[in-house]
């Protein structure tokens, strides 16, 4: 199969994931109407200030981050996704939530073709949290990112670790490469990864879709944290910071994970620390 044939099929299998999603959360619109946001101050650290600043949301899901991003921080803000469900339903949390913000719904690699040859450029790209791994081409992305940065522009990441991606739920190593860039497809596409959890970012829990299946295949790309560094770097862009983390925000990928406050989870008691999330700043000199 082409990469756009698996793009394509990874979209078909977010919108049916994000309405699932979606239900769980509660009145998203409230939240951010009563001042609510969905940052954890990893992100807001590696941001810095924003304010009235241009920012790009790459891959930015259904919104709520983007619009926090708005909100909390002060930024001027467009989003780009994959799904047509999670667009539509950004742009109508942006209209119910009176919070500005612009969302188009395009694949990111079109999308930065697009903003490169058109003369779009920002102060700020950011991206989090499950974006790396539906990446198909490392190289063509940091290259788009670095075409649509303003000179001493700056991109963020803040990102799952691709390291505990290679075990499996008994902490036993499981076929999933961790460098290289490999296609694994799942037959049985995106998961509910809300319910897996059992929380929210709004603090609201609701049942919503129940035993959720997904009826479209996904496929997902290991790349390791020295591919996307370097895919920045040999773009043009110059790193200026690299963190590792040894907790994970706002998803708990083995049931074993300890709560520790603000939503984030981290080794259970008896195994080493590893690194369960990473965060980036790369700029455009």
């Amino acid at each position: 199969m082409t990469k756009q044939t698996l793009h394509e099929d990874n979209r078909h299998a977010w919108n049916a994931g994000t309405i699932a999603h979606n239900s769980h959360r509660g009145d998203q619109a409230a939240f951010l109407r009563n001042g609510g946001s969905t940052l954890f101050q990893e992100e807001i650290d590696l941001l810095g200030d924003v304010r009235g600043k241009s920012l790009v949301h790459l891959q930015c899901n259904s919104g709520l981050d983007t619009l926090s991003l708005a909100s909390k921080l002060g930024a001027t803000v467009t989003g780009v996704d994959i799904s047509d469900e999670a667009i539509d339903f950004a742009r109508n949390l942006a209209a119910e939530s009176g919070i500005s913000g612009k969302f188009e719904r395009a694949d990111v690699y079109d999308w930065l073709e697009w903003a490169a040859q058109s003369g779009t450029r920002y102060d700020t790209a950011f991206s989090s949290y499950g974006a790396i791994l539906w990446l198909s081409d490392i190289t063509r992305w940091g290259k788009g990112i670095a075409g649509v940065l303003k000179p001493g522009g700056r991109f963020v990441l803040v990102e799952f670790h691709p390291y505990f991606a290679i075990f499996d739920e008994g902490w036993e190593l499981q076929p999933y490469d961790y460098l290289g860039g490999k296609a694994s497809t799942f037959e049985s596409g995106i998961g509910d990864y809300v319910a897996l959890t059992g929380s929210t970012e709004t603090g609201e829990y609701v049942e919503g879709v129940k035993d959720f299946q997904n009826p479209h295949a996904s496929h997902e790309f290991s790349w390791g944290t020295s591919e996307v560094i370097m895919a920045l770097v040999d773009a043009g862009l110059k790193l200026t910071t690299f963190r590792e983390y040894p907790y994970i925000n706002g998803f708990k990928p083995f049931s074993d994970l300890r709560d520790i406050p603000g939503r984030r989870f981290t080794m259970p008691e008896g195994k080493p620390n590893i690194p369960l999330m990473y965060g980036i700043i790369a700029e455009k000199l």
